[in-house]
C-alpha cells in the first residue's frame, strides 16, 4: 500500500490550505458565482453561532471574566493584583455574586434606595 499521509488538501498547512481557498473565493467572485449573504442569511448565521458557542458555559463564563476585569478596572493591573483577583472572583462565583466587591454592592443598594424615595 502507498504511503498517501503527505497528499491532499487536508495534509497540507493552514497556511497552503487559506491561500488556495481565497484563490477560489476570489475566482467565484469574479466569475459572478460566489454567495453573498443578505442581512437576513447573516443574521441567522450569527444566530445559530451564538447559540452553539453559549452552550459551551464554562468558555460563557471566562468570557464574562475577562469581561468584568476590563469593565471594573479601566486597564491593566500589576500582576500581583491580578492573582488576589482572581483569588477573590473564585470566593465570588461560590458565593452567586454577579461581579464587582461586596462594597460596590452596598453602595449600589444604597443609591437604588435613594433613587426609590426620589420618586414618592
Amino acid at each position: 500500500m502507498s504511503d498517501t499521509s503527505k497528499r491532499g488538501f487536508a495534509s497540507m498547512d493552514e497556511d497552503k490550505q487559506r491561500e488556495i481557498a481565497s484563490k477560489g473565493g476570489q475566482a467565484a467572485h469574479e466569475k459572478g458565482t460566489a454567495h453573498e449573504f443578505t442581512p437576513e442569511e447573516a443574521r441567522e448565521a450569527g444566530r445559530k453561532g451564538g447559540e452553539t458557542v453559549s452552550q459551551d458555559r464554562e468558555h460563557m463564563a471566562e468570557i464574562g471574566r475577562e469581561g468584568g476585569k476590563h469593565s471594573h478596572g479601566g486597564g491593566r493591573k500589576k500582576e500581583s493584583d491580578e492573582a488576589e483577583d482572581t483569588e477573590e472572583s473564585e470566593d465570588t462565583e461560590e458565593k452567586g455574586t454577579q461581579g464587582g466587591t461586596s462594597e460596590q454592592h452596598a453602595e449600589a443598594g444604597r443609591q437604588s434606595r435613594k433613587n426609590k424615595n426620589k420618586n414618592k
